[in-house]
């Protein structure tokens, strides 16, 4: 088996599903007493989050290069970023260090493609939404044409995401939010939604969506057990 290393802590409420999934998923394929080999650096989310929002985006990067370092001295054979939005410093990450990343959009954009889905939604947080580096791997690798919502709607997704999933709070009345946004999406022609913040799917399921839901915490663990044990 190989060793997994996870750069988690953006927010520490997703890296938990991420370390369980991980754990859960080995011991199905295995049996017995397996569990998963993996290192974890978590991050500081606060320090994270400061740069993020000052827009700091080379600094953040900085960061993320450090913790690969981390996770490659202790002996990683390969990385993930338990994050959508930081995957904005993969490049720099992947020259940094010799271990390789596990993208999280690959994966993701693999099994649209597999089902057929050509145009699909976006749900994130406004960085992942608003920026080119996610909706551009998705057209570039997979053809997938990638819908965000409108202003209102990056905006409530922005506010659910960072004032009570990384908290951990789950409220209905946020949940009820998301699913406008998301039928709002539909209606606008999306075949599927991407939960592209590894904390939507704390909250969003597929009995909220009309459409097929790719929840990338999930999918991103799944594709990691795959390359721990081929």
């Amino acid at each position: 088996m190989k060793t997994i290393g996870i750069i988690g802590g953006m927010s520490w409420e997703s890296t938990a599903h991420y370390y369980s999934l991980l754990n859960k998923l080995v011991k199905q394929r295995l049996g017995g007493h397996h569990s998963a080999q993996l290192l974890l650096y978590s991050i500081d989310f606060d320090e994270m989050a400061a740069l993020q929002f000052a827009g700091k985006w080379d600094e953040a990067t900085e960061m993320m290069i450090n913790a690969a370092r981390r996770l490659e001295r202790g002996g990683a054979d390969f990385m993930l970023i338990g994050s959508n939005t930081m995957h904005i410093s993969a490049e720099a990450m992947e020259r940094a260090v010799s271990i390789p990343l596990l993208h999280i959009a690959d994966p993701v954009g693999a099994r649209m493609v597999a089902q057929g889905i050509r145009r699909t939604g976006l749900l994130g947080t406004a960085f992942t939404m608003e920026q080119s580096f996610y909706r551009e791997r998705l057209r570039e690798k997979f053809g997938l044409q990638v819908l965000v919502p409108n202003t209102d709607g990056r905006k409530t997704v922005q506010d659910i995401i960072y004032c009570e999933l990384v908290h951990g709070i789950v409220t209905p009345a946020s949940k009820a939010k998301l699913r406008e946004v998301i039928a709002q999406l539909a209606a606008e022609g999306a075949e599927a939604i991407i939960l592209g913040c590894t904390e939507l799917m704390m909250i969003v399921e597929q009995a909220d969506s009309s459409v097929p839901l790719f929840d990338t915490t999930t999918i991103h663990a799944e594709a990691a057990v795959e390359q721990a044990l081929a």
